[in-house]
């Protein structure tokens, strides 16, 4: 056998060892990959069930706020009927699934103006309110814990022009 053919065969022999996947270390990565993934979905969980109740109640203030229009026209003129009655039993419930939500609704009659809770849709004069707070409330909002679901839609009250 040649000096380059002895020399050469150990070569080859180190260089299956060497080039040989690391399974056992992969797999421990794997592991360690799915554990931080395991905990990442127990940890966003609550947010993420929160996310969906929020878009569940949004998609139900419309209906509620048609609701409202409804209970009111019917309030004015069949205040004793079982129409009436039906729709003070419905608005119980809406109310009792707000409270167990964590919904409140956003009063902002008199108070200032915030544009993260309220939505301004023009002016009025009105001598007993502020300058700059609102004055008319056109559509309530409604948080969800402190969290704005729906901002409330108001007209503001004018600022006072000096000199005209």
């Amino acid at each position: 056998m040649s000096d380059e053919a002895k020399t050469a065969a150990p070569a080859d022999a180190a260089a299956p060892a060497e080039a040989a996947p690391d399974y056992f270390g992969q797999l421990l990565m794997l592991k360690a990959e799915f554990e931080n993934y395991r905990k990442r979905v127990d940890r966003d969980r609550p947010e993420w069930l929160k996310l969906g109740r929020a878009e569940v109640l949004v998609k139900l203030l419309p209906l509620y706020d048609l609701l409202q229009h409804a209970h009111a026209e019917v309030k004015t003129g069949h205040a004793d009927t079982p129409l009436a009655k039906g729709l003070d039993a419905i608005f119980r419930e809406f109310e009792k699934l707000f409270k167990e939500e964590g919904v409140a609704r956003i009063d902002p009659a008199g108070k200032p103006f915030d544009p993260h809770y309220h939505e301004a849709f023009g002016f009025v004069d009105r001598p007993d309110v502020e300058e700059g707070a609102v004055a008319d409330v056109l559509q309530p909002g409604y948080l969800l814990g402190d969290k704005v679901l729906r901002t409330a839609k108001v007209r503001l009250q004018k600022k006072k022009q000096e000199g005209i």
